[in-house]
């Protein structure tokens, strides 16, 4: 009877050992990352919580991955790890790996959609970005589309991504088109997107766009052509750089963007605007200018009326000149 109270109080104190290391254990700092600061982890959706540890184990983020498993079902916090891409911290105790797992922390990828871009080319991002997942469907319409930096993470589909671009699209321009200016000359918001677009395509300077849209509001006011130089480059090439200037005989190009020979807008959006163009047209400067050309040094001069215009553009070409002047002065002897 000594000896039997003597192995159970042994077996206690085993117990009560272990018990006191696995808690010591799940608090510790664990293994360091075997290259920079994290180790990435991807847990594919319908993983069981023992191949999770397993994984973690292999990964050699943890020590003890049976001990890992134990103590989240223990906690009952098993049914709450939640499938994503992770990154571990060197160093991660089991605490903080379970706690990252629970809160569903996943990695958060990033798609830029610059201003200016056609949604053909938005499309392009889309489906050759690696971290996505399934089909895009189709392209959307041009000008649909807002620019803006997209988070998502590992596995998202395509189509969820372009569809939150364009319910992000419908949703500012519908809340500017609300507090728009009076009196102008456009009817719909789908008008005011196409003249938005052009804006967005003639300059880069947030500062001028307001100045730039009153310009063609301006115009179409008077009944005069835009004479947009980005809308023959669209109607030509869907948006591509031309490879070289404009000539004439793409000027005179029949084509329904071409708005040296079509009268007031064109037919459609030639780009994806910014929120910055898109405001600029609805709420665009006070001016009375009717023309701009490039100053030469990023930015433009206006002018409202012809002779003025006209000094502009001969000051521009002046400048050009002295440009190239200095640049073959530059270049080394020809041998």
């Amino acid at each position: 009877m000594k000896r039997f109270l003597l192995i159970l109080a042994a077996l206690a104190l085993i117990g009560a050992g272990a018990a006191e290391w696995a808690i010591s254990a799940w608090d510790a700092p664990g293994p360091a990352a075997a290259k920079g600061n994290e180790t990435v982890v991807l847990i594919e959706p319908g993983t069981s919580l023992h191949q999770i540890a397993e994984e973690l184990g292999a990964r050699r983020v943890m020590n003890y991955p049976l001990l890992f498993e134990l103590g989240l079902r223990a906690s009952g916090q098993a049914s709450l790890v939640k499938a994503g891409e992770y990154a571990i911290p060197s160093r991660a105790s089991m605490k903080a790996i379970a706690a990252i797992l629970v809160a569903g922390k996943s990695i958060q990828h990033k798609l830029t959609a610059a201003e200016g871009l056609t949604s053909q080319m938005v499309y392009a991002l889309v489906v050759h970005e690696p971290a996505l997942s399934g089909d895009a469907g189709p392209a959307p319409a041009e000008g649909t589309l807002l620019p803006e930096t997209y988070l998502f993470t590992r596995g998202t589909a395509r189509r969820k991504i372009l569809d939150e671009m364009e319910r992000a699209q419908r949703k500012y321009l519908a809340a500017q088109w609300a507090h728009r200016a009076p009196g102008l000359p456009f009817n719909d918001m789908r008008q005011a997107l196409t003249l938005a677009s052009v804006v967005e395509k003639e300059t880069a300077l947030p500062e001028e766009r307001r100045h730039i849209a009153s310009v063609f509001i301006n115009r179409l006011k008077a009944g005069m052509p835009l004479q947009s130089d980005p809308t023959i480059i669209y109607g030509l090439t869907k948006g591509y750089p031309l490879g070289h200037g404009i000539r004439q005989s793409e000027l005179e190009s029949d084509t329904p963007y071409n708005t040296y020979r079509v009268p007031g807008l064109p037919r459609g959006p030639i780009c994806n605007p910014g929120k910055d163009s898109i405001a600029a047209v609805l709420h665009p400067e006070s001016t009375g200018d009717i023309y701009f050309v490039a100053s030469g040094s990023g930015g433009h001069v206006f002018s409202d009326n012809i002779a003025t215009h006209q000094k502009n553009v001969a000051a521009l070409r002046a400048l050009e000149r002295r440009q190239k002047a200095a640049t073959r002065a530059k270049a080394p002897a020809g041998r």
